[in-house]
């Protein structure tokens, strides 16, 4: 019996990090931030930016120049064409509005600024994860 649940758990170490979806980065912290569900969907479009300034495309690093036809080419067949940003809370504020000036060019007009909870003293953390939206021109 400690064998199999030996090894289940092995299998379970294994296949959760590659659960997550895209690049693994430290969301800015919010104190109300809007759930947004459509970025948890297996079709959805994210855009990560990294504490050292890099770009991905889901889990493809890629330039910022590049992203206008590869985004164009994500949303050609779909109704729902928001595309989700998450940047680390440590990149720099240039390399974010680069990545969102790079989606506008991409004609992307609904855009999700992903972010956490922000944990308030005393109560435990809740794995509420959510985002705000960014306003459209």
């Amino acid at each position: 019996m400690v064998d199999v649940m030996l090894v289940l758990l092995i299998i379970f170490m294994v296949i959760t990090p590659m659960l997550s979806k895209g690049v693994s980065v430290d969301l800015v912290k919010t104190q109300h931030p809007i759930a947004m569900q459509a970025a948890d969907k297996s079709d959805a479009v994210l855009v990560a930016v990294t504490h050292d300034g890099k770009t991905y495309l889901g889990s493809n690093q890629i330039l910022p120049e590049d992203l206008p036809p590869k985004v164009k080419d994500l949303l050609s067949n779909k109704l729902d064409k928001t595309v989700f940003v998450k940047a680390d809370s440590r990149a720099r504020y240039e390399k974010v509005v680069e990545v969102v000036d790079n989606l506008r060019a991409a004609g992307v007009d609904q855009l999700g600024l992903l972010t956490e909870q922000m944990q308030e003293k005393g109560k435990p953390a809740a794995d509420a994860a959510g985002s705000t939206p960014a306003p459209s021109k």
